[in-house]
């Protein structure tokens, strides 16, 4: 009997939540992005919540111009832990939820992408993912001596062969190459030893990774690309994609031209989740869903809704805050730019219902009512071939989530859409993915079955 298919979860859990006015929320601690123990209650209710994962975007730098002025001294994303560093702490206080944190392939070198990530899968008992990034902003350039972002083509080049890399630093042991004898001396299997001396058009990396094959084989490789080459670049590695669709028919469309694509790259559909993000909002009765959601919509002050739109639409303070969206020639050459865009215009939205619109979701789905509502909603989706899971973006942290985890998840389990339990230790076993055979094993695997089907035909 085939195993029933469950949706999967994730969770982001960037600053005080994906709302505007998060930390303005009555009961959020204004300061908790830089406060421990509120990281520390964010994961706990996701393990509670049987989630697959916990996800930390990242910047390297302030990612958002000063646009319109004053803009990013009415926001909190504006600091935030070292990922790394704080998925390191909060492995120490869970068991079984994933710790996904990113890293841009634009400001690192692999080296250190693949042993910090391959410490943090040994931290955390297997439990480590990797989201892939290009950094895209000028504010995060000019921290590293450049006037402006690389160009978008030569970007995503450096991203393919940056991946290439870390996934050879990965394999740079093989499962069993430690043995560890201390009668003998011998600490480890020569032959088990694998250099992966690459040489390549943006690196060079002799290697060995001096990390020991992880408990997952290779932490997970998340990635949230919706350009045709970020599409691709997922079709060829990731495990787990992020994406973002306002509606079924577009997350449809999303979701069946990346799975497409990864035959072409020897994968089976099932080796990727697509995981479209969703903001669920509920309450025992929608009317008390919309409220609890009103509260922090009248929170939103007009240069932060005007700040988040200029990001990828260009300033639009000079415009009629009642008035319609302008497109201007300066935008940003940005997906979710193109999201906000398709929005307004399918609404005849203005500026500020925009803004308004955005608030919560930011281009994602948003939704708004009772469990029966916010599971009917995720399971149209799910069993329309538009979404393997949903990545939960919480109007404010940690309550935000805690209502997810106290009011849907318990009928998203009665339906048996949800696990009771979780099926693993590793994040890798929790999502259903296959265990990634090192390819020197694999290779003398191979070897054998054919000599032993020679053997068979000689005989």
């Amino acid at each position: 009997m085939p195993k029933a298919r469950h949706i999967h979860l994730g969770v982001s859990m960037i600053g005080m939540g994906y709302h505007l006015a998060a930390w303005r929320h009555p009961h959020a601690s204004p300061g908790g992005n830089m406060e421990l123990q509120h990281a520390v209650s964010v994961v706990k209710a996701a393990e509670r919540g049987l989630l697959d994962m916990a996800f930390l975007a990242d910047g390297v730098g302030i990612r958002f111009n000063d646009v319109p002025s004053g803009t990013l001294s009415h926001v909190c994303k504006n600091v935030q832990f070292e990922p790394l560093t704080l998925l390191s702490a909060l492995a120490m206080v869970t068991n079984n939820v994933g710790l996904v944190a990113t890293a841009s392939t634009t400001y690192n070198e692999p080296y250190h992408v693949a042993r910090k990530f391959a410490s943090l899968d040994h931290i955390s008992g297997g439990r480590a993912g990797w989201n892939v990034v290009t950094s895209a902003t000028d504010m995060e350039a000019q921290n590293f001596g450049l006037a402006g972002a690389p160009p978008k083509t030569g970007r995503y080049d450096r991203a393919v062969e940056f991946v290439e890399v870390v996934r050879g630093l990965w394999d740079s042991w093989e499962d069993d190459a430690f043995v560890r004898n201390q009668a003998s001396g011998l600490n480890y299997d020569p032959a088990k030893m694998h250099i992966l001396d690459h040489e390549g058009e943006h690196f060079r990396v002799k290697g060995p990774l001096n990390v020991q094959r992880t408990p997952q084989g290779r932490p997970i490789i998340v990635q949230a690309g919706a350009s045709d080459q970020g599409r691709e670049l997922a079709a060829a590695t990731a495990d787990v994609v992020y994406a973002a669709a306002q509606t079924l028919e577009d997350s449809r469309s999303y979701y069946q031209d990346v799975k497409r694509r990864m035959p072409r790259y020897g994968r089976d559909m099932d080796a990727l989740k697509i995981m479209p993000g969703i903001m669920a909002v509920p309450g025992l009765t929608r009317q008390e869903a919309h409220d609890k959601y009103e509260v922090l919509q009248e929170l939103v002050q007009p240069i932060v809704g005007l700040g988040a739109l200029a990001n990828y639409l260009g300033d639009l303070s000079p415009y009629d805050l009642d008035g319609p969206v302008p497109e201007l020639p300066n935008r940003r050459d940005h997906s979710r730019g193109q999201i906000f865009l398709e929005m307004a215009r399918r609404g005849n939205l203005s500026i500020r219902q925009l803004y308004l619109s955005i608030a919560g979701g930011n281009g994602h789905r948003l939704v708004i009512g009772t469990p029966n509502d916010i599971v009917d909603a995720m399971e149209e989706w799910f069993q329309g071939d538009a979404a393997d899971g949903f990545n939960l973006l919480p109007t404010w942290l940690p309550g935000g989530l805690d209502e997810v985890v106290d009011l849907v998840i318990p009928e998203m389990q009665r339906r048996g859409l949800y696990r009771t339990a979780y099926e693993g230790k590793t994040l890798r076993e929790n999502l259903g993915l296959a265990w990634p055979e090192h390819p020197a094993a694999a290779a003398r695997r191979a070897a054998l079955a054919k000599m032993a089907v020679g053997a068979g035909l000689a005989l």
